[in-house]
Formats: structure tokens, sequence, C-alpha cells
């Protein structure tokens, strides 16, 4: 690069609107502002970011500054038939290669084009004068509120919620605060939109439906250049990192590198629902090929078209992967292992949880979000968790994680070792029933639950021979809890207690209307998939949604206000407690283990009050001094949707 003396010129053009120079370099307005170096040719050398105060106290200097406006700077033709060719790119072939030079001020088209910025039609008449909006917008100013229920009006003229998925993604795209501000008042008609259950299907058709890139992708491609990779991020400040491989996503399998909408999808959730800044949440997607066949065939896939790496070369990727992010973002930033199949989840989890602060949400955020609404169902079927009994279908990572959470409970409870508490859970994984005659053929993660039993084949006959008073389903097995493992369940329990969890709505163990029905209305209900409400019998039940969304987003807020630098089991069971507190008199007489998401934002705050309480009480929090009322603390740190307002 060539030295700039005093023959260089730097030109400044505002997103092509002409202006005198005594506009331009108003001494009280400070806008950045980008300006290119330029040679002796007149071509640009290289873009540099300066201000026009920068500029104008440089005028004195060896360097001039030459301001363009329309008396000065004329048009020339080219042979190519455009304007003057400022990038030599007319003249050039198809065959040589140009430089993709950016000339631009944050202002005019370009603020426009910005999603961060932009305010579409609510720029006041004042800030469409002084950022050079005046023409590129209608005269109408339209309002922060009238834009949502614009918004609104128009994603619901749309009738397949792939569609309704795609405008969001959209308007993230274009106005991030539109975007938010939305989806905050609008949580509980557009969740099941942004996430469960449309994300699945979003994931499945990614590559088809792909248009800008969010996140980062990084792939067995990029061995070595792991760091290099972070630091093209262009925000620095991360505080919440949601990584996948896309091997188990949801309850659909392995999708390979467009697993890409769960990070997505969930770190807008830490923002609309946790309050954490779009700015400081970074989305990557971790590609060492996949297994489906199907995916591999596309042609409009995105990922490596190779069988997923494993072993060795898999656990190099990570152990490279989460040093850079500890390297780049420091102690504090938090990373969550998000849908890795269960042989690598366990594994991730317990290796780097001594070493950074990682969170695996199918594990824990699951086993937190069913522990309240366990803890809340005791309510209305009376008794402690120790009195209970518990069945499960699915012995994967969420299975084990809840049931390792509700031993633990049990035993802060009770003061008995987690080695009892563990006999009152009882797992049926593919091959039947855990017991301990299988103990040698069985997981790892699955050994702790091998109980005295004789071996059961049938879910069925478990459900028969345990009779649990809670059934629980995470096997990602859609129509498991049959008609005759509900009135089973029903014929030993007044009030039985069944929790449908597998996503998407496909995969469902059951749907609400058929486990009221065949409990004749006695069941307490909650799925991971939301279902509308059912009436029986005359009367209108409605269940709970056992959605990680109440639980994630303010666990990780109360991460970051505490500035915790490790999780504690205490952690999530602190969390559970706070979000069963939330649940009213009013939300148990309706039928209901979970409050409703309309307060999500306030249950955040008070799950990240006591999360961060628990970090300050168990020595890992570094923010210090601990202020004094948590939840005001929290609230005060929240991202605020609202437009901000420009000089």
């Amino acid at each position: 690069m060539m030295s700039l003396n005093s023959s260089s010129v730097v030109k400044s053009s505002i997103s092509g609107v002409s202006r005198t120079q005594s506009q331009s370099l108003r001494l009280s307005v400070r806008r950045p502002m980008v300006v290119a170096m330029v040679n002796s040719n007149g071509r640009p050398e290289r873009s540099v970011g300066v201000s026009v105060d920068g500029a104008v106290k440089d005028v004195n200097a060896p360097v001039a500054v030459e301001v363009a406006d329309s008396e000065s700077t004329k048009p020339t033709a080219v042979v190519g038939g455009g304007v003057e060719d400022v990038y030599g790119e007319d003249s050039a072939t198809e065959d040589h290669f140009i430089t993709p030079w950016s000339v631009s001020v944050a202002s005019g088209y370009s603020l426009l084009r910005d999603p961060h910025h932009n305010k579409g039609l609510a720029f006041t008449e004042k800030e469409r004068d002084a950022h050079y909006l005046r023409g590129l917008l209608p005269p109408v100013v339209v309002n922060h509120d009238l834009q949502v229920k614009k918004m609104m009006h128009n994603i619901r003229q749309y009738e397949v919620p792939l569609q309704r998925y795609q405008a969001m993604m959209d308007l993230q795209e274009r106005n991030e605060r539109l975007f938010y501000k939305l989806l905050i008042e609008n949580i509980e008609e557009l969740l099941p939109i942004v996430y469960t259950p449309t994300v699945g299907e979003a994931c499945q058709k990614y590559g088809t439906i792909f248009k800008n890139p969010q996140g980062l992708y990084i792939s067995l491609k990029d061995k070595g250049k792991v760091l290099e990779i972070l630091k093209n991020w262009p925000q620095k400040k991360i505080q919440v990192i949601v990584v996948t491989d896309g091997e188990r996503i949801l309850g659909l399998g392995d999708l390979g590198c467009q697993g890409m909408g769960i990070p997505v999808g969930k770190l807008s959730l830490y923002t609309a629902l946790g309050g954490i800044r779009p700015s400081a949440c970074l989305p990557i997607t971790i590609d060492v090929g996949t297994n489906n066949e199907k995916m591999l065939n596309d042609e409009f896939y995105i990922g490596l078209r190779q069988k997923r790496a494993t072993g060795k070369e898999y656990a190099e990727l990570m152990n490279e992967f989460m040093s850079a992010v500890k390297q780049n973002y420091g102690e504090k930033v938090l990373v969550q292992f998000e849908d890795f199949a269960n042989h690598n989840a366990f594994d991730l989890l317990a290796k780097y949880r001594t070493t950074h602060l990682v969170f695996n949400d199918d594990i824990q955020g699951t086993a937190s979000v069913v522990l309240a609404g366990l803890i809340s169902a005791l309510k209305l079927v009376g008794g402690s968790l120790a009195d209970h009994k518990f069945l499960f279908l699915g012995a994967g990572e969420a299975g084990t994680g809840i049931a390792e959470l509700i031993a633990l409970e049990i035993s802060k409870q009770t003061n008995a070792p987690l080695e009892e508490t563990r006999k009152k859970i009882w797992l049926v994984d593919s091959k039947g029933l855990i017991v301990r005659s299988r103990l040698d053929s069985l997981q790892h993660f699955k050994k702790p639950w091998a109980h005295d039993h004789e071996p059961v084949n049938k879910f069925l006959d478990a459900v028969k021979a345990i009779k649990p008073t809670v059934l629980i389903g995470s096997s990602g097995a859609g129509q498991t809890f049959t008609k005759e493992v509900v009135e089973a369940m029903s014929s030993f329990n007044e009030k039985p207690i069944i929790l449908a969890l597998s996503n998407p709505t496909s995969q469902s163990e059951c749907t609400a209307e058929q486990a009221y029905t065949w409990s004749e209305g006695r069941t307490i209900f909650a799925s991971g998939s939301p279902f509308a409400p059912v009436e029986y019998n005359g009367k209108v039940y409605v269940s709970g949604q056992s959605n990680n969304a109440y639980i994630f987003p303010g666990f990780g807020l109360g991460l970051i206000i505490s500035g915790a630098i490790r999780v504690h089991d205490e952690m999530l069971l602190a969390a559970s407690e706070a979000l069963a507190e939330q649940v009213t008199q009013e939300h148990f007489d309706n039928g209901l283990i979970y409050p409703p998401f309309t307060n999500i934002r306030k249950i955040s705050a008070h799950i990240a009050a006591k999360v961060a309480a628990k970090a300050y009480e168990l020595g890992l929090a570094s923010r210090l001094p601990k202020p004094e009322n948590l939840v005001a603390h929290a609230e005060s740190c929240m991202y605020s949707p609202k437009y901000r307002n420009y000089r």
C-alpha cells in the first residue's frame, strides 16, 4: 500500500447525495465516514474509517481533503456505458481481479440498509434532514407501535408457518429493533414461528431458503484458522455463543450445516426474552459433514458434502474452537452447546465445564424447565418430589439430564445420598427398561439408572410394572404414549402427570387432546411443542408448554450480570425454583404448571436474579460488589428494542 502524502487526496461521498462543502464539514455534527485513499492515477488504494471532525482537523495538514459536490464532480461516460469508473471495474475484463471497494458514510441510502440503525418510516423529519434521508423515504412518518401493528397484519396474511418464519427473518435483517419489539409484544403468537416447531422445518429446508448468512460457519476445512474466523465477526464484545454441529436437530436427526437455524433462533430468544444485546450474541455452526444421505444428494445443501467426521479429527476441531473462543472473547463468554448427538453432548459438557463457562440446553436447560413444572405440579397432586415415582421414555441427553436434576433436587430436600434418590427414577430406552442386568452393555450416561428389576422389553409393560406417578417422554418418537399407556397411568393415579416433551409437534409422544380424552380429563399435561386448548365434557383444558425458552434466556442473563466463570448444578436448581415461583393460583386453577409467556421478561429477570445470587454464594461471580437488588439490576441490564434518537 502506498503511503499517504501531500499529493494524496481523500474523497468523501455521502451515498450519492450531493451537498456543498460547508454542509459536509459542519463541526457540530460528528458522523462516521468511510473514505478512500487514492493513488496518482485516481484509483483508491484502501478504505479508511474517519470522522468529519477528524477530516476537518487535518485540513491544515499536508493531506488535502476534497469534498465532492454536484458541480465539482460530473459523471463521465465510459466504454461500458456506465458513469465514471471510479474503481476500474468497467475497464477490467471478466478475467481481471478487482478490489471490492466500499466508499460510504453512515447516512442516507446506506443507513436505510443497516439493520442495527434502520428505523424505516419512523425516522423523524429532523432525522431525515440531518442524515440525508429526504426523498429516500415516502413523506409519511410512522411511529414504532404502528409499524408493529402493520407487521403483525402482514405476517398473519401468511397461512404457511414457514412463510411467517421467512418474513420474520427478513425483518430481522432489515430492521433489528422492529423485529425484537414485534417478538416481545407478540411472544405467544410468534414463539412457535421463530422457534419450535417451525424452526425445525426451516432447518430441513435451510439450503433452499438461505439468503443472507447469519452467524459463523466453521468447517473441517478451517482447521488451524478458527481464531482467524472468529476475528472475522464484526462484533467484538460477545457474551453468548450458541453452537451446534447439526447432528441431532430437535427430533429431526442429522441436518448437518443446515442446523444453523437453531443457534439463530435461540439467540433471538436470548435477546427478546432475556434482554441480551443482539450485538453480544453469536450463532455458530461447526460443520464436520453429515450422515444424512438426503442432504448430501440435495443440490441446494449448503454444507460439506462428506460423511460426518468422528474421533480424533472431530475432537481436535472442537478443542481448537473452544480454545479460540476463550482466547478471543475471554473467560466469561457463555458457550451453549445445542443439538449435539448424545455421544458428543455428554463428553463435551464433561470436558469443558471445568475450564469454560459452558451450558448444554438439551441436558441442563430441559432438565431445569421440567423440574420447575414438576415442582408446580406438586401443588395440584400433593406430596413432595420424594413421594413420587418417575418413568422416562427416552434415555438420551434430555432424559438423563432431567432425571439427574430431579435426583439432585430430591437429595437437596431430603439430605439423602444421590445414589438413593436415583432409585425413584426409571428409564426406558430402545431396548426396554434400563436394569442392572444390562449394565455391561449400557452407555456411560445410562449406567446410574440401571436398577434391580427383571428385564421388561415393551414400554406399556414397563408402565404397568413400575406404576409411576409421573410419565416423561423425551424419546423423539411420536405417538408412543398410546391410549393403553395413558389409561394405565390413569388406573393407578387420580391425577397422573404426563409430560410429552419431544419436538417438533410431529414427534410429540401424544397430543394434548389425546392425553385429556384418554385420562377422562384427569391428567396434568404439558408438552414440548404448543397445543391448542382442548374441550372435553364441556370443560376447556389449557396445557402448558415445557419450553426451554422459560429457562435459558434468564439463566444466561444471570450468568452475565454476575460475571460467572463456571456453571454449577445448584444454579440450575435455583432457576427451576425461580420459575416455579412464578406460577400463581390463577394458573393452577386453569390446570397450568407453567406461567404464560406474556410476562416472560419479568420471569427471566427473577430467574436471572436467583442464578446470579447463587453464583455470588458459590464464589463464582466476578462482578463485584454484588448489587443490592438483583431483580432490579437484571431488569436494568436488559436490552430495549425502543428506537434511539439520532442527532
